[in-house]
């Protein structure tokens, strides 16, 4: 059977879950709670959920980027379902993806800690799965699976064996959705808008063709500092398949003639030669601003420079510039005309209910006390007094509460040996911690 994928909501993120209407359930034998197999360009498992009344009828499958990654797939994309065979694992080999300069150790008992957390979890082999409780530099830490006995799909059981490999997969070795859609909150119109500038004209320039125009070549984000600018460029990337290309503005300037804009067209030949490529610009008015009000020459030289950069890329579309700005007024006018960046999309403050998505993204990893209900309502509450914080303040929320609550467990922990996988799996951030933390951090 043939599926759209359609993006999964905030709750299965990481859970290795899919979501079908009641009529697909119906057509391949499958009832809640059960495994079907999901086939794209490669091929994994994930078990099944209902989908929210609103998308029955649809013809989708939400699944989460993880799942979509495992999948070879990206929104919108067609994939097959069907009924899974699956055979309880007797041994599993994983190995986590760390970035190149990274180095990580674990303490005793990680394997039961990795069991608990994949319980029943269908995989197959060179799955990338995160482990709840898990974590590295503030992030979810992605495992590998190396290997499965027997082979094929495999659910994890209470007397399966987990082999944790000492040597990691490198980030570069393998394709990993660092930043999904699922990882941004409070954003859903305009990031809407975004994929519908970005991603069409990376995936499906023949559109434009069909219809006689160039596709665009430029998308300008403005807003204020923390909202999220950067990582919508991120994500709309690594969901089309482009390569990610950034330039800091203030990087760029250099005192000496013509360096400059030597750099600047090196990161626009960089892009083309490795097309299909988002080139991300940010603090776009440090390095284009108006030049009727700048006294420096070199400015001046480095606008006229991305004008010609931006009107030289070619009409297929294989290059996206997106600028990210918290001060468009201060941006050379010519740069807004269209044909260089055609569209102007806000990226506000989060209101209420975006700042409650925010905060279950920052603690989707992080062991709150209290049932699933009670983390619920503790994140509702904390949406309904923040007010006027951004992305980056709310994570500098969750962050801060996450060190009260180390703070706590500081004592009974010795530093100079491995930290034994019990007490990890004891170690809680209460409703305290967040209150405490609320005090500290100010949007």
């Amino acid at each position: 059977m043939v599926l759209k994928v359609a993006e999964a909501p905030q709750s299965d993120v990481g859970l290795g879950r899919a979501r079908v209407d009641t009529k697909t359930r119906v057509a391949l034998g499958v009832d809640v709670g059960e495994i079907i197999q999901i086939i794209g360009k490669k091929s994994t498992a994930a078990k099944l959920f209902r989908v929210m009344q609103e998308d029955e009828g649809k013809g989708i499958i939400r699944i989460d980027g993880l799942v979509r990654r495992n999948v070879g797939v990206s929104l919108g994309d067609k994939i097959e379902v069907r009924k899974a065979e699956v055979l309880p694992a007797e041994r599993i080999t994983i190995a986590p993806i760390i970035s190149e300069g990274h180095k990580i150790s674990f303490g005793q008992g990680i394997e039961n800690f990795v069991k608990r957390g994949l319980l029943k979890r269908p995989l197959n082999k060179g799955d990338v799965v995160i482990v709840p409780g898990i974590a590295l530099m503030g992030g979810a830490l992605p495992f590998m699976v190396i290997s499965t006995a027997p082979k094929g799909i495999v659910q994890i059981q209470d007397d399966t064996i987990i082999e944790m490999k000492e040597e990691p997969v490198r980030e570069g070795e393998v394709l990993t959705p660092t930043v999904t859609y699922e990882d941004i909150g409070g954003l859903k119109e305009e990031l809407m808008k975004v994929r519908e500038m970005i991603e069409l004209p990376l995936k499906h320039a023949e559109l434009f063709e069909r219809l006689g125009i160039d596709p665009p070549k430029g998308v300008l984000l403005y807003g204020p500092p923390g909202t999220g600018k950067t990582l919508i460029a991120k994500a709309v990337a690594n969901e089309a398949g482009a390569n990610f290309y950034s330039i800091q503005g203030p990087e760029i300037m250099s005192k000496y003639y013509g360096q400059s804009e030597e750099r600047l067209r090196e990161k626009f030949e960089e892009a083309q030669k490795n097309a299909p490529s988002v080139l991300f610009i940010d603090e776009l008015d440090s390095i284009a601003p108006k030049r009727e009000e700048v006294t420096g020459e070199v400015e001046r030289r480095v606008v006229a420079q991305l004008l010609t950069l931006m009107d030289g890329l070619s009409g297929r579309g294989q290059v996206i510039v997106i600028g990210a700005t918290n001060r468009d007024e201060a941006i050379d006018p010519a740069l807004r005309r269209p044909g260089r960046f055609d569209r102007e999309i806000e990226i506000g403050v989060p209101d209420r209910m975006g700042r409650k998505e925010v905060l279950q993204i920052h603690t989707r990893g992080m062991p709150i006390e209290g049932a699933e209900e009670e983390r619920d309502t503790l994140l509702s509450e904390l949406a309904d007094v923040s007010h006027g914080f951004v992305g980056a303040d709310l994570a500098a929320l969750a962050r801060e509460a996450a060190m009260k609550a180390l703070r706590r467990y500081l004592p009974d922990i010795d530093l100079d040996k491995p930290i034994p996988a019990e007490t990890l799996e004891k170690m809680r951030v209460t409703s305290d911690d967040f209150k405490q933390a609320l005090k500290e951090v100010e949007p």
